[in-house]
C-alpha cells in the first residue's frame, strides 16, 4: 500500500483536495476528524485534557473554544497539549491503516495539517502539498465567520511557511487554478504513484 501525506497551510483547500483523492479510490484518513473523535463524548483525550487544562471539558466533551482560550500563545501549554493528543492521534491512524492493509487498499492518503511540523513526512512514501497564491489564501480565510487578521497571522505563525512546504513537497496541487484543474492534478498524482515504475522518493533532511 502506498501512503501519501497530504498537507497545506490554512485556506489552501487541503480538505477539498483530500476528498478528491477519496473520489479516486484512496483511503482518506483525516487528522482533524481524528481529533474531533478524541475530543468528543467518550473520546480518549477528554479525561487527560480535562486534568491538564481544568475547565475545558463541558458535558463530557472537550470544548475547543475554551481549550483555545486556555492555550492562547503559551508555548509550554501547546507542548502539554501535543504530548497528550499526538500519541492518541497516532494510534487512531495506525488502526485505520492496519484495517486498510487487511482490506487490500492500494493507496492511503493521510490528511495532516501539521505534517512537517510534527515530522510526519518520515512515515509516508511521498508528500503532497496543497497550495495557492497568498492573496487567494487570505481571501478564503478572512471570509470565515469569526476570523480576524490577527488570528489568521497567529495561525500562520505556527505553520511551516508555504514556500518551505512547496520546497519539501514531492507533489503539488494548486487549488488557485480552480476545482477542475485541482482534480486533474490529483488524478495525475494517483496515476503516477500507482504505476508499476514509480519509485518512492528518497527522504532527505530538510
Amino acid at each position: 500500500m502506498i501512503i501519501l501525506g497530504l498537507t497545506g497551510s490554512i485556506g489552501m483547500g487541503k480538505s477539498t483536495t483530500g476528498r478528491m483523492f477519496a473520489d479516486e479510490g484512496a483511503l482518506l484518513w483525516d487528522a482533524d476528524a481524528a481529533v474531533h473523535r478524541l475530543y468528543g463524548h467518550g473520546g480518549a483525550a477528554v479525561e487527560p485534557l480535562g486534568a491538564a487544562f481544568p475547565g475545558v471539558v463541558v458535558d463530557g466533551a472537550v470544548d475547543r473554544t475554551r481549550l483555545a482560550e486556555r492555550l492562547g500563545r503559551d508555548e509550554a501549554a501547546f507542548k502539554r497539549l501535543e504530548a497528550i493528543v499526538h500519541p492518541l492521534v497516532a494510534q487512531d491512524r495506525a488502526e485505520d491503516l492496519a484495517a486498510a492493509r487487511a482490506e487490500g487498499v492500494r493507496l492511503a492518503v493521510l490528511d495532516i495539517p501539521l505534517l512537517f511540523e510534527t515530522g510526519g513526512e518520515a512515515f509516508v512514501d511521498a508528500v503532497v502539498v496543497v497550495t495557492a497564491d497568498p492573496e487567494v489564501q487570505a481571501a478564503r480565510v478572512l471570509a470565515r465567520p469569526g476570523m480576524t487578521r490577527e488570528r489568521f497571522e497567529a495561525i500562520l505563525a505556527r505553520q511551516t511557511p508555504d514556500a518551505e512546504k512547496r520546497r519539501r513537497a514531492d507533489f503539488l496541487v494548486d487549488t488557485g487554478q480552480g476545482l477542475d484543474a485541482a482534480r486533474e492534478q490529483v488524478a495525475q498524482i494517483v496515476g503516477t504513484v500507482l504505476s508499476r515504475d514509480w519509485a518512492k522518493p528518497v527522504r532527505v533532511e530538510p
